[in-house]
């Protein structure tokens, strides 16, 4: 199953686009990843000039996924942190980019879709579009 799409055109603009629109593009392992290495790519390419980071359905991105937060409960310490490094890599991965990148925001983005959207050195939003960080419970 495809978690991201990834593209090239002709004049230099690469499209990553998150591709799990049944569960709100939440992140999991495997969307960590290729978002990892599309932009580690994207970051070597002398054909791309600029990045177009968008989503595909309702939501940009939800954040974490319930199942992959179900499961991590579930996991020892160290495949935890191995999974909090690989999110932090991710993340600042793409804010090194070194090519300018579009964060195109048509709906929500919660939690670490905030994250990624402010990542991008510019994120576009319609009206559609919102942003939420969750409350934490202890005040």
């Amino acid at each position: 199953m495809t978690v991201l799409l990834y593209q090239q055109d002709d004049r230099g603009v690469a499209h990553v686009t998150l591709d799990r629109p049944d569960v709100h593009n939440a992140f999991n392992e495997e969307l960590i990843a290729a978002l990892t290495d599309a932009f580690a790519d994207i970051a070597t390419s002398s054909r791309v000039r600029v990045v177009v980071l968008q989503s595909n359905g309702a939501s940009f991105c939800a954040g974490a996924d319930l199942d992959w937060m179900r499961r991590a409960a579930h996991y020892d310490d160290a495949h935890n942190l191995r999974d909090a490094t690989a999110l932090m890599a991710m993340l600042d991965t793409i804010d090194r980019c070194p090519k300018p990148v579009i964060a195109a925001v048509q709906g929500p983005a919660y939690g670490g879709g905030v994250g990624l959207a402010a990542c991008a050195d510019i994120a576009i939003a319609t009206e559609r579009a919102a942003f939420r960080l969750s409350k934490s419970s202890s005040g």
